[in-house]
């Protein structure tokens, strides 16, 4: 009864505040003018949160090529309406505020794809098809801005939900077959400092003040908090702005210098917590809808820590991810934080009896 005290389970929600609290205290830290607007971004992706657990899931599929059409148009308006920043075109502006809407619709995808998939009887080759026809549009959109980093955390919040609806063994190898064979392809298109960031990845100290710079310094950052950390404000590549993007993208290699390798460790387990009550919530959920929801969020989620981690570690190559819950960015939060409002909802009815899927 108390873990469901106000229609939250409070497992789930304690350990989502908790990564709030780090992310404040890491951005406060690293630039103090943006704790309060980190702070704001955060109040409202706590109303979204709320608002999403207490929507019943089972609604969703009412309304499933509203949400898509809606986020496909949302999309699109970066092209309209954005502002060209560093090369890219990410952002609109509306009402005052700096909206990403590649990061905003992420939760809407996931739910348009796990109620589409909801419909098939079986995962055929041609259902498979038609949803692979699907996917392509969002991706493509946000391929195009150009953000190479979401374009695959879509794509793999897609490959989730794909994965938990059942795809047999004999079409996965032919999707695998055809991914393979179309890789020489989409190296084409790559912009050209897309395919730079890769091969600075493979040896960063070709180009070390250019291509490789991000890279290095990262690396350099984690590194020199060796065991305990430098101390909080006390990390040398992030204070002295050696360390890009050191609020956002590169947040973990500015808490792993200030904070040591025990910190990056304890936020690293705290994330797979996170990950795996949202695990735990997909196993026991009261139906396919809620296992197929769960699983798009965790593919979500998973993917966008793996890849910002792994990328400020010097593993993966530098790509526009941020992490979830930590990094500094308002659409990134809100989204976060709505998509986890979800997986709360699907929390709440685990104890009722199993419902007629609405169709």
């Amino acid at each position: 009864m108390s873990k469901r005290l106000l229609g939250l389970d409070w497992t789930l929600t304690f350990c989502i505040i908790f990564l709030l609290i780090i992310g404040l205290v890491a951005v406060s830290s690293l630039a103090r003018n943006l704790f309060f607007q980190q702070f704001f971004h955060a109040l409202i992706g706590l109303l979204f949160f709320f608002i999403a657990s207490k929507i019943d899931y089972h609604l969703y599929p009412r309304f499933k090529w509203w949400i898509f059409v809606g986020a496909i148009v949302f999309l699109s308006s970066t092209f309209v309406f954005g502002a060209v920043t560093r090369g890219s075109i990410r952002w609109i502006r509306i009402l005052g505020l700096t909206l990403q809407p590649s990061e905003l619709i992420k939760p809407l995808i996931v739910v348009f794809f796990a109620t589409l998939f909801l419909e098939f009887k079986q995962l055929s080759l041609t259902n498979l098809v038609k949803a692979i026809a699907l996917i392509i549009i969002p991706v493509i959109l946000v391929f195009l801005q150009p953000d190479l980093g979401s374009s695959l955390v879509v794509f793999l919040s897609w490959l989730g939900i794909v994965l938990a609806a059942g795809l047999s063994l004999k079409i996965a190898f032919v999707a695998l077959a055809i991914l393979v064979a179309g890789l020489p392809f989409s190296w084409r298109l790559l912009r050209p400092y897309q395919q730079q960031r890769i091969f600075s990845f493979l040896n960063p100290m070709v180009d070390p003040l250019g291509a490789g710079y991000n890279l290095i310094q990262s690396v350099v950052a984690v590194g020199a908090g060796q065991l305990f950390g430098r101390g909080l404000g006390k990390g040398t590549q992030a204070q002295l702005m050696f360390l890009p993007e050191r609020y956002s993208d590169f947040i973990f290699a500015s808490i792993a210098e200030e904070f040591g390798f025990l910190g990056g460790i304890v936020l690293i387990i705290l994330i797979g917590f996170l990950l795996w009550q949202i695990l735990e919530i997909a196993q026991s959920s009261r139906d396919k809808l809620g296992f197929l929801i769960s699983l798009g969020i965790f593919s979500l989620l998973a993917g966008q820590s793996l890849i910002n981690i792994g990328m400020n570690l010097g593993l993966l190559p530098i790509t526009g991810v941020t992490l979830p819950l930590i990094s500094y960015g308002g659409s990134s939060l809100v989204a976060t934080l709505t998509s986890l409002g979800i997986i709360n909802n699907i929390s709440q009815q685990r104890k009722r009896q199993p419902v007629i899927e609405i169709k």
